[in-house]
């Protein structure tokens, strides 16, 4: 039987022991350096990075930030080389907590996104209204009611309906641009298409102004790059697609036909001009100084285009034909970057861009996609009985047309 003196000897080394840990945890945790940054007060775990770095800050606000998780939990290794590889993933860690941070949704502390109809509210327009396009000036959301000739103004941040403008038969597209409210009338087939103004100034609604009588057959979509309106006139059951220009200062229109089918979308994107022609089943680059084809793109079924800054997507409006996506900028413009599928993706056909993410209405089977623009990541989708071809964003919320007389907030 151990002695008293055995047992002494062992809690002594106990002690010991003890107090050697504990010495060894707090030596690793005195190397963790505490430094200042902008007046704070901060500790990094990182027991390689001293105080007098004169990175030391940068790298603290990494840390907290998300971009960086050190390459162990007590090492940042800040002398170590940065393969390729690695910084891929510290330039997409930042882009992706940039466009989470800096957008109006956060700010509002609205990190939610609905996932069930019920979350979704409706805004009603007007009996028969069937809007077709809908358009945000930043602030008031405007769509062109096309059975009943109107364009309702509606307050993106109540959706209260403000104003219905009238006079504008078969209204079809929308755009807000040189400090007024274009919208295109198709007519007919075979009938040359008009353009009308509003004045968002006007405190009272009343009638559309005509701008522009003549332009090509069944314009179908607009858009504006600086100086002149561009509408994709498609004629639909007719020969005789164009592409037509109107001078906005002027009011002088240009209309081209040669290399265009039945075009139903156009689009600009800071350098290119862009048109999607469904029935030649191409999407064309297009010389905005003489209207001509530059680049013709197979795109098969191709309907409506939208650019995120850097690649241009693009949606079919078919059934099992996929939502495409081509680089539209720099030595690979024109190359073919994704064919998107799933994601409940039925017919896609209208298309709206917040910065961060692409929401993609399907013109069949009641569905909206969402998907991260950054690298196509699907992020979801909801069935919205009703939803139909178009939609907008307006800075916080997407809005979604519906095959009646409403608008939903998404």
């Amino acid at each position: 039987m151990p002695n008293v003196t055995s047992y002494r000897d062992l809690f002594r080394t106990l002690a010991i022991v003890g107090l050697m840990a504990a010495l060894v945890v707090t030596s690793i945790r005195a190397r963790a350096a505490t430094g200042t940054c902008g007046g704070q007060m901060i500790t990094l775990p990182f027991t390689d990075v001293q105080v007098a770095n004169i990175f030391f800050c940068s790298i603290a606000e990494a840390y907290f930030s998300g971009l960086t998780l050190g390459t162990s939990a007590t090492t940042y290794s800040p002398t170590d080389p940065v393969p390729r590889e690695q910084m891929a993933a510290f330039i997409t860690r930042t882009m992706d907590q940039s466009l989470k941070r800096s957008n109006q949704r956060a700010a509002l502390q609205q990190w939610w996104r609905p996932t069930s109809t019920g979350a979704v509210r409706a805004v009603t327009l007007a009996p028969n209204a069937t809007p077709r396009e809908i358009v945000c000036d930043g602030k008031d959301l405007w769509t062109a009611n096309g059975l009943i000739g109107t364009v309702s103004r509606v307050e993106a941040s109540s959706g209260r309906l403000l104003q219905t403008w009238t006079g504008m038969a078969d209204a079809s597209a929308v755009i807000a641009c040189a400090g007024r409210i274009f919208v295109t009338a198709k007519q007919g087939v075979n009938t040359p298409g008009k353009v009308y103004f509003i004045n968002p100034e006007a405190t009272a609604a009343g009638s559309g102004t005509l701008f522009q009588a003549n332009i090509g057959f069944q314009p179908d979509q607009i858009a504006f790059d600086g100086t002149y309106l561009w509408t994709a006139n498609i004629n639909d059951g007719g020969s005789g697609g164009s592409l037509s220009r109107i001078n906005v200062p002027t009011g002088v229109v240009d209309t081209f036909t040669s290399g265009f089918d039945a075009p139903n979308d156009v689009q600009w994107d800071g350098e290119n001009l862009w048109v999607a022609d469904s029935a030649a089943g191409l999407l064309l680059r297009v010389d905005p100084a003489t209207g001509a084809v530059l680049e013709p793109i197979q795109a098969p079924f191709s309907r409506r285009l939208l650019f995120d800054g850097a690649n241009l997507w693009v949606t079919t409006g078919a059934g099992g034909a996929p939502l495409k996506v081509f680089r539209a900028v720099g030595n690979l413009r024109g190359t073919l970057l994704a064919n998107l599928g799933g994601n409940g993706l039925s017919s896609p056909y209208g298309m709206a861009f917040d910065g961060e993410r692409v929401l993609v209405v399907g013109f069949a089977g009641d569905v909206v996609s969402l998907f991260k623009a950054a690298d196509f990541t699907p992020l979801g989708s909801l069935t919205i009985p009703g939803a139909t071809r178009a939609a907008c964003n307006d800075g916080v919320n997407f809005w979604i047309l519906k095959n009646n007389f409403d608008i939903l907030r998404f």
